[in-house]
């Protein structure tokens, strides 16, 4: 199955230069992974400008076998240019592991390791990755911040932080010894540089007229109003949510903290009742104790309600996921399926995995995996990407599989 191929920024002693990578693909039974290069050769580019003109004009590469190539000389300057997600900063890596590990800051190391490794596969670099499998932090890093709580986790992070410190230019070095600034075709660069100009004059004025509109009075008791939390539930901060799958429905609570998501329950088993009535009656009823919502500071007054029989468990229509039938809808292709209830079932899914400390979900919906693929194109269509292509009876098993990893965490109380 066909991948996308996305422009990245390496941030590198030379620079920032941009090239293209095509993630994991299937084409005839075999997995293949990419980037834009010859032989031993890595091209990378100033700006897209010169990346443009590149690929406008020149066909041996290591790309141009790729099922989605012919898309990509008709691509403009502008979506040649790569977005914040895929904009690597391998020079600023000492200086960020100096950071806590926190949400964003375990997040980017992840998003930088991980294409790392794959230039690292791509290039053949084994000094790479004799330093990235030097410090075990490297190898949990996309399960988020789990792993680096506690004394051991602790003990995890700065091991890998000196790992860094003191191996990190061998990393760059590797990577700089491979990357080529090839020739580009000058009339070609010509017009792809005035594209690029173009590009930043309209961006400069769009922000200018922007900055420019004149800004209405703000009624501060309408806005903090607005602002306000509606109902005990917002103001507590936990949610009710309900869970409709396996021919059931099920009942719970889940809060954010630090956005990292916090469930009713414990040790990966989520505690649900099977009505909203019911839920009420498990708080009011059973010691609860050892459930992980205890660490919110405003547990103790959904306790309180519940005690004294004045909780009222309602649940927002985006709090309520239905995943029944979805595994069968993905197995009739895109067009069957409703992204929006795709959308809060991958949210679910994930939120669930990752409070669980399980990185299966991540795994299986990475984009790429086939699965990941498919829900991506979905979530996120896009007229220059390769369409995934049928029969999605594996992807089906996939998500099914996933679904029910999710109804075994759950345990009626």
């Amino acid at each position: 199955m066909a991948q996308d191929i996305v422009p990245i920024e390496l941030g590198l002693p030379q620079g920032d230069v941009v090239t293209l990578w095509a993630p994991r693909w299937r084409e005839d039974g075999e997995e293949w992974e990419a980037f834009l290069g010859h032989e031993d050769d890595l091209y990378a580019f100033p700006d897209a400008a010169h990346l443009a003109a590149f690929v406008r004009t020149t066909s041996e590469h290591d790309l141009s076998d790729h099922p989605a190539w012919h898309l990509v000389p008709a691509l403009s300057v502008a979506e040649l240019m790569p977005d914040e997600d895929h904009q690597f900063d391998l020079v600023g890596v000492p200086e960020l592991v100096a950071e806590e590990p926190d949400t964003w800051t375990v997040g980017e190391l992840a998003d930088i390791v991980g294409i790392v490794r794959a230039l690292a596969d791509v290039c053949e670099l084994d000094e790479v990755h004799e330093v990235l499998n030097s410090a075990d932090g490297f190898a949990v890093l996309e399960q988020g911040t789990f792993p680096f709580t506690g004394r051991d986790g602790e003990r995890l992070w700065t091991d890998m932080a000196e790992t860094i410190s003191e191996r990190w230019d061998e990393v760059l070095d590797a990577l700089d010894s491979v990357v080529t600034v090839p020739d580009v075709d000058e009339t070609a660069l010509e017009k792809s540089a005035e594209e690029l100009a173009a590009f930043h004059a309209e961006a400069a004025e769009a922000e200018e007229a922007a900055d420019g509109e004149d800004i209405e009075p703000v009624d501060t008791a309408e806005t903090e109003a607005e602002a306000a939390p509606v109902g005990f539930w917002g103001e507590v901060g936990i949610d009710p949510i309900k869970i409709i799958t396996g021919g059931s429905e099920y009942y719970t609570l889940r809060c954010y903290l630090d956005d990292e998501p916090v469930f009713l329950g414990s040790e990966g088993k989520i505690g649900v009742a099977t009505s909203a009535r019911g839920l009420a009656k498990l708080l009011a009823t059973t010691d609860l104790t050892d459930n992980d919502l205890t660490e919110v500071s405003t547990w103790d007054e959904v306790a309180i309600k519940a005690t004294d029989g004045s909780l009222e468990i309602t649940v927002d229509a985006d709090n309520t996921y239905v995943l029944e039938g979805l595994g069968d809808d993905l197995g009739d292709g895109v067009d069957a399926v409703d992204p929006v209830q795709l959308d809060l079932a991958v949210e679910l899914l994930t939120d669930a995995a990752d409070w669980a400390g399980d990185e299966s979900v991540a795994e299986a919906l990475n984009q790429s995996e086939s699965l990941g693929w498919l829900v991506s194109f979905i979530l996120a269509p896009d007229p220059t990407r390769l369409a995934p292509s049928p029969p999605f009876a594996d992807e089906a098993a996939k998500w099914n599989k996933l679904v029910q990893d999710l109804q075994d965490r759950l345990t009626e109380r």
